[in-house]
């Protein structure tokens, strides 16, 4: 049980992962004004506007600053990893949506009538959803953290 409540009390986790649902959440709002349309299904996609794993990871990373000190080697390691998960997000991953793509292309102009599944296209990210969702992640962590806290003394404010 002592586990359990550690868990419930640790801002930089409840925060960071708000920061992420909150991009997925947006992803539909941004789909709407772009396309028209509602899509709740968006939410469970890779790809889009803004990118969810940018803001947890910076929300996680700025969090960590905020609890341990901007100057911590702690913090240090944190931002190493959100700049290796942005890159891969804008990079890697993009590339191989950009892959995908063709090799769909090249199926269809084979086989025209095939009723195979093609290959997911949106895997990444372009370079402003990175950044859309880099500062997503520290704007919505970092008041969380300071105005209200950890998920536990959330839920005492409410209690009393």
């Amino acid at each position: 049980m002592p586990e359990f409540y550690a868990l419930l009390n640790n801002s930089v986790l409840f925060w960071s992962l708000l920061s992420c649902l909150l991009a997925q959440i947006f992803k539909i709002i941004f789909n709407l004004f772009s396309t028209g349309e509602i899509r709740f299904g968006i939410m469970f996609e890779t790809g889009g506007m803004p990118s969810s794993h940018s803001a947890l990871i910076t929300g996680a990373a700025s969090g960590v600053g905020y609890q341990s000190g901007f100057n911590s080697s702690i913090f240090a390691l944190a931002v190493a990893i959100a700049l290796i998960v942005m890159y891969d997000a804008s990079g890697v991953r993009k590339s191989a949506g950009i892959q995908a793509a063709e090799i769909n292309k090249l199926s269809k102009k084979l086989d025209p009538q095939s009723d195979e599944l093609l290959l997911k296209e949106t895997l990444g990210h372009t370079k402003i959803e990175v950044i859309v969702g880099s500062l997503l992640g520290p704007l919505i962590t970092l008041p969380g953290m300071f105005f209200l806290g950890s998920p536990l003394k959330i839920f005492d404010l409410i209690i009393n």
